[in-house]
């Protein structure tokens, strides 16, 4: 009798989600919206290829290969051929940073580019290590051997692309009427938009713009602006020294003091707590 347990998505309530150090095993499942938390985000697929929307393009990511992306970057399944169980490890961002990658592979990642690795030669390892992390997660005194073995992997990673010069082509793919108002928002959110301005980018009325994206999302579409707006807010607070003010205005707020409240309600801190959290 298989007694394994698989992890599905889980609608926690919160804008930004926190999970820490995870490895975990998870079976495909439609995301009714997206998911974002600060955490580096390592995928492996058995078997089977997934899609995701992941900021502002539908992509198709391959079985047998290892994914790396940053958690904060809007991301949903939306897609999947096979109901194969696949893995997904999370790793703290300052936990990320500490451990001294080649910098043109975290910043890439800091961009929001998906990093694929291209050779399958490592497969057999991975899936090895991946179940033993699975399992060894829930061992305090494996925790330090985890954090050591995923740093040399994603090294190793790193430095297979620095050397080929190359990462894998996403395929992009037509998106439907929704995901057209999610990436529009992704790509506009730095300006002084109304829902009356989306809405009308995809030929709609706002009210059923709203209907249907709600149905969709689980938000409306000011609700998802704005989740996008404090996500770029908080990109900037993690990447670069710019002052509180300069990221309110860059990320489309038309005031400090509303960009400190949305960002309160939707982080439970404010902007200067998070980067001090965070650094």
């Amino acid at each position: 009798m298989n007694t394994e347990i698989f992890k599905k998505f889980n609608n926690t309530g919160r804008e930004i989600n926190e999970y820490g150090l995870t490895c975990e095993k998870w079976l495909p499942d439609l995301m009714p919206h997206q998911d974002r938390h600060n955490e580096i985000e390592i995928n492996f697929f058995p078997s089977g290829e997934m899609t995701y929307l992941i900021h502002d393009k539908k992509i198709v990511v391959p079985s047998r290969r290892l994914i790396v992306f940053w958690g904060l970057i809007p991301h949903q399944i939306v897609g999947y051929d096979e109901c194969n169980p696949y893995y997904v490890c999370t790793v703290p961002f300052s936990m990320f940073l500490s451990w001294n990658l080649p910098a043109s592979f975290v910043d890439m990642i800091l961009k929001g580019n998906v990093m694929v690795e291209c050779d399958t030669g490592f497969t057999v390892y991975d899936e090895f290590m991946f179940s033993h992390w699975v399992k060894d997660i829930y061992q305090p005194s494996m925790e330090s051997i985890i954090r050591m073995e995923l740093q040399a992997r994603l090294m190793r990673m790193a430095n297979y692309l620095a050397d080929t010069g190359s990462n894998i082509q996403m395929k992009n793919y037509e998106t439907n009427v929704v995901e057209q108002i999610a990436v529009y928002i992704v790509r506009n959110y730095r300006n002084p938009l109304k829902v009356a301005d989306i809405s009308k980018s995809v030929g709609l009325h706002p009210d059923y713009a709203n209907t249907i994206f709600r149905k969709v999302f689980g938000c409306t579409i000011y609700e998802y602006l704005t989740a996008e707006r404090i996500a770029g807010a908080q990109r900037l607070l993690l990447t670069t020294d710019k002052g509180v003010t300069e990221i309110s205005s860059s990320c489309g707020f038309n005031s400090v003091s509303s960009f400190n409240a949305a960002f309160l309600k939707i982080t439970g801190c404010t902007p200067r707590e998070f980067r001090k959290r965070n650094m």
